[in-house]
């Protein structure tokens, strides 16, 4: 009888063992919240709002859905629908270049992980080291490379190093290494199969959340380059929408006052940063169940 008030005693003071790790929790939640959501939140209210109402009103007060409309026409009307041949630009660079992409890494990553050969280390160490560089100490060399076939000024000065993703490639290798069972690519190759057969029949099927993976983070580092095409593309009708958002950036009047007739204002700046980013949510929207099982892919040896 004595043993039962000591087991609800203890009961009661689990709960204060874990009030630290709550405490903890709850400040990192808060910190995310601060630093990441509002932010965002306050993107989108920006973007209902006029400019008078966004510097002297509320930070996150709500505009109108009317106010979003006109932003939205003042947007679209700026150089005769600028941002939405700044779309399609960013669409079509990123689309060609993440099929390149797809049709490149996958077959590398599955060679290098399937063939040995002399020089397999090297060519593996390097594409580390590419894929550990900075995008922007690249451009010089991609410039010279551009310019010295004639390509600087094309669609093609963007795409085609756009697809050259040595991440997708290191991604593949260590997939097909660790998560493809070899003994089922063995017994293809013992029912018949050519060694292209097994990759398309076999190891392609299974490779689908990798492939998923590696289209997600080529389309991503696609859509949101923003240093290679402001250097490659001279002129506006060839821009994506990264570097159409800095050609907006330019025209709003409290970052340049020289500004002339073609101003535009910080809400409807507000509303291009969210056009901008859109696609890319949309994305991750449709493909997120991909990209944990292509995450959790490899995790475990077989």
């Amino acid at each position: 009888m004595t043993r039962t008030p000591r087991r609800a005693s203890r009961k009661r003071r689990r709960p204060a063992r874990h009030l630290p790790s709550r405490l903890l929790a709850g400040a990192v939640l808060a910190v995310f919240v601060v630093f990441f959501v509002l932010p965002v939140l306050w993107l989108v209210l920006a973007a209902t709002k006029t400019d008078q109402q966004l510097v002297h009103g509320h930070p996150l007060s709500v505009g109108s859905w009317h106010t979003l409309k006109d932003n939205w026409d003042a947007l679209t009307a700026f150089q005769d629908n600028a941002i939405l041949m700044w779309l399609r630009n960013s669409a079509l660079y990123a689309v060609i270049s993440l099929v390149i992409t797809l049709c490149v890494a996958v077959p590398a990553g599955y060679a290098l992980a399937m063939t040995e050969f002399r020089g397999r280390r090297a060519l593996l160490l390097s594409t580390l080291v590419v894929m550990l560089m900075p995008n922007a100490t690249l451009v010089v060399p991609l410039f010279l490379e551009i310019n010295a076939v004639g390509l600087i000024g094309t669609m093609w000065s963007i795409i085609l190093p756009y697809a050259f993703y040595p991440f997708g490639v290191y991604l593949t290798y260590i997939y097909f290494t660790t998560a493809v069972p070899k003994d089922l690519l063995a017994a293809a190759r013992m029912d018949g199969c050519s060694e292209f057969d097994v990759f398309r029949l076999v190891a392609l099927p299974l490779a689908t959340p990798v492939i998923a993976l590696v289209g997600f983070f080529s389309f991503v580092a696609n859509w949101t380059n923003y240093f290679l095409p402001y250097v490659m593309l001279p002129e506006s009708t060839q821009m994506p929408i990264q570097v159409g958002v800095g050609n907006l950036l330019s025209n709003v009047p409290s970052f340049n006052p020289t500004v002339g007739e073609l101003a535009i204002e910080r809400p409807q700046l507000a509303l291009a940063t969210l056009v901008a980013i859109t696609p890319v949510l949309v994305v991750f929207l449709f493909a997120q169940r991909f990209l944990v099982s292509g995450m959790l892919a490899g995790a475990t040896k077989e």
